[in-house]
């Protein structure tokens, strides 16, 4: 079986990840900054982690990885003329930066496994523009370049994908869903519906990681309910 690190996987998508590939047999190394949880599975060992941090250790992990998840993200939508340079800056740290540092320090390990595979995260309003998205496509744009960037370097080592979700029923969605009248504002925008769920990204990224995917890199998957692409 093979060993995963999920950096963010206490909550939400990077949690429903690491029960999946639990699940499956796998060993998950998941971490942690403010969501302290208990292992409640065998698979799962949970390390705090402040990527943020210059002196942050990996010493944690085995010596070979078939797989690293980077799933720590913000939603933060508000009129551009209200939204500080800094804003921008710490967005941009958390999401781009924080996955180069991790990715970084790993990356010696990834070489040592024969499928190995990075999965990031992105969303659908960097292709879509929609308003007051400006600070998360900005940083999630970069991740887009990242990908097909890192793909194309490390290819056919190391494979590179990401996903980029439409609005997911996750804690970091909650502001936007706390209402039954909400959920069902945004599922109707949405060809098929319903509002995302963490199993659903979940469900594509074990797929993007296992080998039934060994020919797919580079690639930025729309798993959206079909509404960056359908207009019903």
């Amino acid at each position: 079986m093979a060993n995963y690190l999920i950096v963010g996987a206490s909550s939400g998508i990077g949690r429903a990840i690491a029960l999946q590939l639990a699940n499956a047999g796998h060993s998950v190394f998941g971490t942690f900054n403010k969501n302290k949880i208990q292992s409640d599975h065998p698979n799962i060992h949970y390390t705090k982690l402040d990527i943020m941090e210059e002196s942050c250790s990996f010493d944690f992990l085995p010596e070979k990885l078939s797989g690293v998840i980077y799933c720590p993200g913000s939603i933060n939508l508000r009129p551009f003329e209200r939204i500080k340079p800094a804003d921008f800056t710490n967005d941009y740290n958390l999401q781009v930066v924080g996955a180069i540092k991790v990715i970084q320090s790993v990356i010696s390990k990834l070489k040592n496994s024969e499928n190995a595979a990075i999965l990031l995260f992105s969303t659908i309003a960097v292709q879509s523009g929609l308003p007051y998205h400006t600070q998360v496509a900005s940083s999630k744009g970069a991740i887009e370049g990242l990908t097909k960037a890192l793909a194309a370097e490390y290819a056919p080592r190391i494979r590179v994908n990401c996903i980029a979700p439409s609005l997911t029923d996750t804690p970091l969605a909650a502001p936007l869903l706390n209402s039954e009248q909400k959920k069902e504002i945004n599922a109707q925008k949405h060809p098929l519906k319903r509002i995302g769920t963490a199993e659903d990204m979940a469900n594509m990224a074990e797929f993007l990681l296992s080998e039934k995917a060994s020919w797919i890199t580079g690639q930025i998957m729309h798993v959206d309910g079909g509404i960056s692409t359908l207009k019903t």
